[in-house]
């Protein structure tokens, strides 16, 4: 066994701008020039509701200063014109809203995280008696002349707000949002779909998407690592080997955020987390663990891990048929999301069309020959970040063991120890 630092590297996350991707950017695409907004508990329409029937009393958290940096972020009209150009992400919502219209339609709406209020338009389409679009963003003011450009302001509300804060007199049939971030958490979003849930939702009511698995497998990806570090070693005949410490470090101390296919995935996937969103509650996304281990489908260097979700549109398991049509034979578990006929499934695994959210990974400093059918475990452990909960830690620790053909069991070959904070990397063996 080795000793010391395998990535060359060691990182403090207090030396770092916590949140900004290789992109420098806050999320998807979009800017990075942070100020605190100057008030995130305005509602656009004057509707300010003071009593709140709801009985539920669920707390709200405070408002930091990294959630102001954080609703700021979402003005920028960059992140929103990203997220409406994915064909896959907007087809697939207007898919499910259209789908589960008999759910919808006569009914009350919560779309939170509303932005520029196209799943609130969508769900007033669908016949939706009244839609409450919250955005605790500033891209709420254009938000509510969207809706009057289009002649909806008689049935959708805009609050300009964080979900924690604002008030709705009456319960809602239907929540829907598009919380999900890189690599699933990452942003925290879902903690506002739970507090409306908790706080607004009739019993038997609808929450789209209804269900979300996060999944991992080991990757290999020699061109990446070619025209990133090798690149290095030659360059127009001079020797810049020096250079690949650095490189290296530039390179792969933070996830990337990249679309890799369903070739540069050396084992079928482990579900990392199933979320039910009927039921998970916030403290569950705290912090999580879970052990995979795969078996090496190829001979091929290992560079790194990759991770992606599925998100599934479906009613509650007992009210599935009712919503959709659908048969309620089968229910999806953390591993199989396609279990139901007509289940309509947003996927962002390597083998399906890309998506803006692409594919999280997480890069070695130092690939690793992989035999085919070699074994690969441990445990990841993905922790909301004290300082922020937007962002997470993520911690992984694996073994690599070679098979014996006479034997037929696994020898230990090598064991590792990898730690990171998003977007904060510290690699250590043992």
């Amino acid at each position: 066994m080795n000793s010391g630092d395998s990535n060359g590297f060691h990182s403090d996350p207090q030396l770092h701008r916590v949140g900004m991707s290789q992109r420098d950017r806050f999320r998807r695409g979009g800017s990075s020039r942070s100020r605190v907004a100057a008030s995130n508990e305005f509602e656009i329409n004057n509707n300010n509701n003071n009593n709140n029937n709801n009985n539920n009393n669920v707390e709200a958290p405070p408002c930091t200063e990294f959630d102001k940096a954080y609703f700021h972020s979402y003005a920028h009209v960059g992140i929103h014109e990203e997220m409406i150009k994915d064909r896959i992400r907007t087809d697939t919502y207007k898919n499910a809203i259209m789908q589960h219209q008999n759910c919808i339609q006569g009914k009350v709406v919560v779309d939170v995280g509303c932005g520029t209020g196209i799943l609130s338009i969508f769900c007033a389409r669908a016949g939706a008696k009244k839609v409450y679009a919250i955005d605790a963003s500033d891209i709420a003011v254009q938000a509510s002349e969207v809706v009057k450009a289009n002649n909806l302001s008689d049935k959708i509300v805009v609050l300009h707000g964080r979900v924690e804060d604002v008030e709705i007199d009456e319960e809602v049939d239907v929540i829907i949002s598009e919380w999900m971030g890189y690599m699933l958490l990452y942003e925290s979003m879902l903690g506002s779909v739970i507090n409306a849930r908790d706080r607004w939702l009739k019993p038997g009511g609808l929450i789209l998407p209804s269900n979300a698995t996060l999944y991992m497998a080991p990757v290999t990806h020699s061109d990446r690592y070619s025209e990133s570090i090798d690149f290095w070693r030659d360059v127009y005949g001079i020797d810049m080997s020096a250079m690949l410490p650095l490189a290296k470090q530039c390179a792969f101390e933070e996830p990337q955020v990249e679309t890799i296919t369903g070739e540069n995935v050396l084992t079928w996937p482990n579900a990392v987390k199933h979320i039910d969103c009927y039921s998970v509650q916030i403290h569950e996304l705290e912090s999580l663990t879970s052990r995979f281990k795969f078996i090496s489908m190829m001979r091929a260097p290992l560079h790194g891990f990759g991770f992606w979700f599925d998100v599934e549109f479906s009613g509650p398991s007992a009210d599935y048929k009712a919503c959709s049509g659908t048969p309620n034979n089968q229910v999806a578990d953390a591993t199989h999301t396609k279990k139901r006929p007509n289940l309509l499934v947003l996927s962002t695994a390597p083998e399906e069309p890309p998506t803006h959210w692409q594919q999280t990974l997480v890069y070695f400093y130092e690939p690793m020959e992989m035999e085919q059918d070699q074994l690969i475990e441990g445990t990841v452990t993905l922790t909301q970040s004290k300082e922020n909960q937007r962002f997470m830690n993520i911690h992984l620790k694996y073994s690599l063991r070679v098979k014996k053909l006479v034997q037929g069991n696994f020898d230990l070959n090598e064991v590792a120890d990898f730690g990171l904070l998003f977007y904060v990397v510290f690699l250590s063996r043992v």
